[in-house]
C-alpha cells in the first residue's frame, strides 16, 4: 500500500505540475479539453469492449448444459479452471476493456474532429460527397466499425471457449454437437460479425479515392469500374449471409451460413482481387492514358488544389546567357540586397566576435530575417545569445545552473549583403549591453531554443538579484545581477508546490534551497517549438523557428500548419522526405505522409516571459475551423497582429519545400503530359555538399524581384533540374520557383501578394548551366584554382558559401561567397572572395560589385551592397576566353596576378623572419619548417611569373583570355 501511495503522489505531482503550467500560460481549456475527451473516450472503449465480452462469457456460462457429458480432459481443464473461473470473467474482460480504452482514448483527435466537423465547400469528382467526410466523418465511421468489429470477434472466441470447456459444444468423431443455447448464441454473434463487415466494406469504396495506387492517388479507371463495384456486390453479400446466421439462431440449421460463408469468400478473391486484375491487365494497361486520362486529370486538379500551388503564376522565360555592359540596371535593387552571408558558414564567427563568455552560444545554423532600416528593407542574419551551462565547468553546481545563469542575454544581427575590409561580418546589432540599430529592446532571453530544462527566478521586492545579467565588460570580472520581474512560469509560494516540482525534476535542491522563495517561478518547457506544440497539439510546427525584435520584445516566431492525407484524389508525400535537405536530415523511417497542407497558424512566444499567442493566419481553412470549436478562444484573429509583427512573419520554408516537391511534377496541369513524365523535375542536389552526397540544396530567402513583380520583394526560392533517368541527371536549370514572402507592415492585414507563387519555365532547348553545373565550373577553372590555392596556404580552410541563383539581368545570375578559415581553435570564416556566374562566363573577385562589373564588361549597371568595401584590390577580367577588356584600345593590367605576387612576396618575408628567429632560437624543428616554406614560395614566384610572360608574350591574344587581355 505504500508502495502504490507513493506511485500514485509521483503520478499526481506530474499531473498537477500541468495544470499549473498550463494555466499560468493561460491554455488551461486546451489541457482541460484534452483530458477530458481522453477519459471519456476511455471509459466509452472501456465499457464498449469488457461489457459485450463479460456478457458473452456469462450467457455461455449460465446456459451451460447442466449434465453434459466431458471427456477426461476437459475434466482436467474444468479442476484447474474452476477455482479461477470468477476472476477470469470478470478480469479477462477488464483487461481487455483496459486494453480497449487506452487505444480509444489515443484517438481522442478524430473523435473531437467528427463531433465539431465544418465542410469545405467542394466535392470529390466520384462520389459526389464534401471533402469534410473524407476529412472528418470517414476515419471516424471506420474507427467505430474496426473497434466494434474485434469488441465482437473477441467475444466470439470467448464464447466458443466456454462453451467447449462446459460441454455446450462437443466433437464426437467427424461431428461437432452443439448445444441450442450455445448454437443461438454463437450464430446470433457471427452474424453481428459479419454484418458489421459488410458495413465495412461498405465504407471501403470511399476510401478508394484517398488510397495511392500505382498511378495516381485516387480512384482511377479500375477502381471506378470494378473495385468500387465489388467492394458493394461484398458488402451485400456479407450483409446476406449475416442474415443466414440470424436465421441458424432460429432453425438450426448450419449449412446455409456455412455456404454463404464459402461464397464470400469465394467473391472475395473473385470480385475483389482477380477481377480488377483483369480489368488493369487486359483492359486498362493497352489502352492507359486513354482510359486513364479523366481519373488523371483529377489527381492533377485535386493535387494543385490540396497543396494550395492550384493558382501558381507561370511564366516562361527565355534567360539570357550573354553578358552585356549594364545588363543589370533594370536590377540595381535586387543586385543590392544580393546575401553575402550564409548563416549556415558564419556562426563560428558570430561565436568568436559575439559570445564574450564561455557560459554564452549561439546555434549552429542562424536565421534569416529584414528589418526597416532607413527607409528600406535590410536582409539580416540573426541569431540569440542564449545560455550555456555546459560552459560553466567545474562551476555547475545546483545553484549556478538553475538560480544564477537563468537566461541568455541579447539578439545579434548582422547585414545580409555586406562585409568589413577584412571579411567579418557588418553587425547592425551587438555587444553586451546590446546596442545598434533596431533600437531599444528587452534583450533578456528566458525562454529559447537552448535554454536550460529549468530555471528559479524571482524575488521579493527590494531583495538583492542574484541572476547573472551580464558582463560588466570584455576585461572586466565584474557583472551585473537581475531579477525576473514578469509572469513566466508556476510559483513555488507554498511547500506543497516546492515538493511537486522537487519530485517532477527529481531535485531535493528545489525543495530545501534558501534560494527558493515565496516569490520565485519555475521556468521549464521553455523551447518555442515545444510551448507551442503543447499548446495547440492540432498542429504540425514548421522545423525552423527565428527570433524577431518586436514592439520591443524579442518574440519567436513560429508557423503552424493543419495537415491530413484524406484529401481526396490527391498526391500524398511523406512530409519528412519532402522537408529533408543539407540543413535538416529526413529520419530513418517516416511514416507521416500527407496529402493536404495549409499554414494555418503564426505563433510567437516571448523570449522574456514565454508568453504563446496564436494567430488564425488562414481563418479559411476548415481544418482549423473545426479545431476552434474545440479548443474555442485559444487562437486570436489576424487582426490583432501588429504592423511591426506582420512585417517580420514570413512564408514558411517547409511548407515551400513540401510544394517544391509536388510542382516538381505536377507543375504540368494536363493529364497527357503529367502521364508522360516527359516535363518531370526534381530539386537539385546542394553543389555544395560532398559530391557523393544525396542532400538536397535548401531554398533560401532572398529580397529580389522576380518577372511579373513591379518592385523587389522578400522572397523565398528554390531551382529545379530535369529528373533523372536512372543514373544520368542533366544538371540544367529547367524551372526556377519563388513565392512572394513579405506580409506588408500594415495591422492586421496580409499583404496582397503574400504567397503567391511564381514558377519560371526554361525552354527545353535552352541549356542554361544548373547549381551543379556551376559549382564544377567554379572548382575547374585554372584561374579559380590557383587563387584558391594561394587562399589555402598557411594552414587555411577555404569554404563555399551558399550557391545563390537570381532571375537578373534576363537570364540566371549564379552567386557564392567564398570564405578562408584558419586551422586553429580560435579561427572563424572570413569573407574573401565572391565567385559569379552568368551563363559560360565566370568572375571571381574580392567584392560582389567588383565580380559583377567584371563579369558585364566592366560595369554591370547597377551596385551591390558591399560596393563600400575596398580591400585594396582593382577588379579582373571575367575568365571567358572571349571576354573583351574595359577599354580595347589600351594594353589591359594584370591587377590580379600582382596581387599574388604581394601575397607570396609577404609570405616570403615573413619565412626569412621565421629562419631567422628559429636561428637564434636553436630551434631547428622550426628552422626546417620555415626553410621549406621559403622553398614552396619561390616555386610558386617561378610559376607566377611564366604565367606573366605567356599572357603578355602571345601574339594572336588567346593566351590572355582568362584575364581579360586581348593583345591587339
Amino acid at each position: 500500500m505504500v508502495l502504490l501511495l507513493v506511485i500514485a503522489f509521483f503520478v499526481f505531482a506530474g499531473i498537477y505540475a500541468d495544470i499549473m503550467w498550463f494555466d499560468q500560460l493561460g491554455f488551461l481549456n486546451v489541457l482541460t479539453t484534452e483530458w477530458i475527451a481522453r477519459i471519456v473516450l476511455f471509459l466509452i472503449g472501456f465499457v464498449a469492449m469488457a461489457l459485450p465480452v463479460w456478457a458473452s462469457i456469462m450467457i455461455a456460462y449460465r446456459t451451460r448444459p447442466v449434465y453434459a457429458k466431458l471427456n477426461s480432459q476437459l475434466d482436467r481443464y474444468q479442476e484447474v479452471f474452476e477455482p479461477l473461473r470468477r476472476l477470469a470473467m470478470y478480469g479477462i474482460p477488464a483487461v481487455l476493456g483496459i486494453f480497449a480504452g487506452v487505444s480509444t482514448a489515443a484517438r481522442w483527435d478524430v473523435a473531437l474532429t467528427w463531433l465539431n466537423r465544418t465542410p469545405f465547400g467542394e466535392v470529390d469528382p466520384q462520389f459526389g460527397l464534401d471533402v469534410g467526410f473524407f476529412v472528418f466523418e470517414l476515419p471516424f465511421y471506420r474507427s467505430v466499425v474496426g473497434f466494434a468489429s474485434a469488441a465482437v470477434l473477441l467475444s466470439a472466441l470467448l464464447v466458443i471457449a466456454t462453451n467447449y470447456l462446459y460441454g455446450a459444444i462437443r466433437i464426437s468423431g467427424r461431428e461437432i454437437v452443439i448445444a441450442k443455447a450455445a448454437r443461438i448464441q454463437i450464430a446470433l454473434t457471427a452474424g453481428l460479425y459479419l454484418l458489421l463487415q459488410g458495413v465495412s466494406i461498405w465504407l471501403d469504396q470511399y476510401a478508394t479515392v484517398t488510397e495511392s495506387g500505382g498511378l495516381i492517388t485516387g480512384a482511377a479507371y479500375t477502381e471506378v469500374h470494378a473495385t468500387i463495384p465489388g467492394r458493394q456486390i461484398l458488402a451485400a453479400i456479407a450483409v446476406g449471409v449475416a442474415i443466414l446466421f440470424l436465421i441458424t439462431a432460429v432453425i438450426g440449421r448450419w449449412r446455409l451460413p456455412l455456404v454463404g460463408t464459402a461464397l464470400l469468400v469465394v467473391a472475395a478473391l473473385l470480385i475483389g482481387s482477380l477481377y480488377p486484375w483483369v480489368v488493369q491487365r487486359f483492359q486498362v494497361v493497352p489502352s492507359q492514358l486513354q482510359l486513364e486520362s479523366e481519373y488523371i486529370q483529377r489527381n492533377v486538379d485535386l493535387t494543385r488544389q490540396a497543396y494550395d500551388v492550384d493558382d501558381i503564376e507561370e511564366i516562361d522565360y527565355e534567360a539570357k546567357t550573354d553578358t552585356e555592359p549594364g545588363a543589370l540596371r533594370a536590377d540595381a535593387e535586387t543586385t543590392a540586397s544580393i546575401r553575402l552571408m550564409d548563416p549556415a558558414v558564419i556562426a563560428r564567427s558570430f561565436r568568436q566576435l559575439e559570445q564574450y563568455r564561455q557560459y554564452y552560444q549561439f546555434p549552429n545554423d542562424l536565421d534569416v530575417d529584414r528589418y526597416q532600416l532607413d527607409g528600406g528593407t535590410q536582409d539580416t542574419i540573426v541569431a540569440i545569445r542564449d545560455v550555456d551551462l555546459e560552459g560553466l565547468g567545474d562551476a555547475s553546481t545546483w545553484y549556478n545552473s538553475h538560480i544564477v545563469y537563468t537566461h541568455g542575454y541579447g539578439l545579434v544581427a548582422a547585414a545580409g549583403n555586406q562585409r568589413s575590409a577584412d571579411g567579418q561580418p557588418v553587425f547592425l546589432q551587438s555587444g553586451i549591453p546590446s546596442t545598434g540599430a533596431l533600437g531599444d529592446f528587452q534583450p533578456r532571453v528566458y525562454f529559447g531554443e537552448n535554454s536550460p530544462a529549468y530555471s528559479i527566478v524571482g524575488g521579493p521586492e527590494g531583495s538583492k538579484p542574484v541572476e547573472l545579467d551580464y558582463p560588466a565588460g570584455s576585461n572586466s570580472t565584474e557583472q551585473t545581477q537581475t531579477t525576473f520581474d514578469g509572469d513566466g512560469g508556476p510559483k513555488l509560494d507554498n511547500a506543497f508546490t516546492k515538493l511537486v516540482y522537487a519530485l517532477k525534476f527529481q531535485s531535493e535542491q528545489i525543495f530545501l534551497s534558501d534560494a527558493v522563495n515565496d516569490e520565485s517561478q519555475i521556468l521549464y518547457d521553455r523551447d518555442p517549438i515545444e510551448r507551442v506544440s503543447k499548446v495547440a497539439p492540432y498542429l504540425t510546427l514548421d522545423s525552423d523557428t527565428y527570433p524577431s525584435v518586436v514592439d520591443g520584445r524579442i518574440v519567436w516566431i513560429v508557423d503552424g500548419y493543419t495537415l491530413t492525407d484524406q484529401f481526396p484524389y490527391s498526391n500524398k508525400v511523406s512530409m519528412s522526405e519532402a522537408i529533408a535537405d543539407s540543413e535538416g536530415v529526413a529520419p530513418a523511417l517516416a511514416f507521416d505522409e500527407i496529402n493536404y497542407i495549409r499554414n494555418s497558424v503564426k505563433a510567437t512566444v516571448d523570449a522574456y516571459d514565454g508568453t504563446v499567442k496564436l494567430y488564425a493566419w488562414d481563418a479559411e481553412d476548415p481544418i482549423l475551423q473545426t479545431w476552434q470549436k474545440i479548443f474555442p478562444s485559444t487562437l486570436s484573429p489576424m487582426s490583432e497582429m501588429s504592423g511591426e509583427l506582420m512585417s517580420h512573419v514570413r512564408y514558411p520554408e517547409d511548407l515551400f519545400k513540401v510544394q517544391r516537391a509536388v510542382l516538381g511534377r505536377y507543375h504540368v496541369d494536363q493529364a497527357g503530359a503529367f502521364y508522360s513524365r516527359e516535363d518531370a523535375w526534381t530539386t537539385p542536389k546542394d553543389p555544395t555538399q560532398p559530391q557523393a552526397s544525396t542532400l538536397l540544396q535548401p531554398p533560401y530567402y532572398l529580397t529580389m524581384q522576380m518577372p511579373g513583380q513591379d518592385a523587389p520583394s522578400y522572397s523565398l526560392y528554390s531551382t529545379f533540374i530535369p529528373e533523372a533517368r536512372g543514373d544520368q541527371s542533366r544538371n540544367v536549370l529547367r524551372g526556377y520557383l519563388a513565392v512572394d514572402s513579405d506580409a506588408g507592415t500594415e495591422a492586421g492585414v496580409k499583404a496582397e501578394g503574400y504567397g503567391k507563387l511564381r514558377l519560371l519555365s526554361l525552354p527545353e532547348d535552352d541549356n542554361v548551366p544548373g547549381p551543379g553545373q556551376v559549382q564544377n565550373t567554379f572548382n575547374s577553372d585554372p584561374t579559380v584554382g590557383r587563387e584558391l590555392n594561394i587562399l589555402k596556404q598557411g594552414q587555411s580552410d577555404v569554404i563555399n558559401g551558399n550557391l545563390l541563383t537570381l532571375p537578373v539581368g534576363g537570364g540566371l545570375l549564379y552567386v557564392q561567397p567564398v570564405y578562408v578559415q584558419s586551422t586553429g581553435n580560435t579561427s572563424y570564416p572570413l569573407l574573401q572572395k565572391v565567385l559569379v556566374a552568368f551563363g559560360d562566363q565566370i568572375a571571381f573577385q574580392d567584392t560582389l560589385d567588383q565580380a559583377l562589373n567584371v563579369l558585364f564588361g566592366g560595369d554591370s549597371g547597377a551596385a551591390a551592397g558591399d560596393n563600400t568595401v575596398d580591400p585594396g584590390e582593382s577588379p579582373t577580367e571575367p575568365t571567358d576566353p572571349g571576354a573583351e577588356p574595359t577599354d580595347p584600345g589600351t594594353e589591359p593590367t594584370e591587377p590580379s596576378q600582382s596581387t599574388e605576387l604581394q601575397q607570396l612576396l609577404n609570405r616570403a618575408k615573413q619565412a626569412l623572419a621565421d629562419k631567422q628567429q628559429a636561428l637564434a632560437d636553436g630551434d631547428w624543428t622550426a628552422y626546417g619548417e620555415a626553410d621549406a616554406e621559403l622553398a614552396e614560395i619561390i616555386s610558386e614566384l617561378v610559376v607566377l611569373a611564366g604565367d606573366e610572360g605567356s599572357s603578355t608574350g602571345g601574339s594572336d591574344g588567346s593566351t590572355g583570355g582568362t584575364n581579360g587581355g586581348s593583345n591587339g
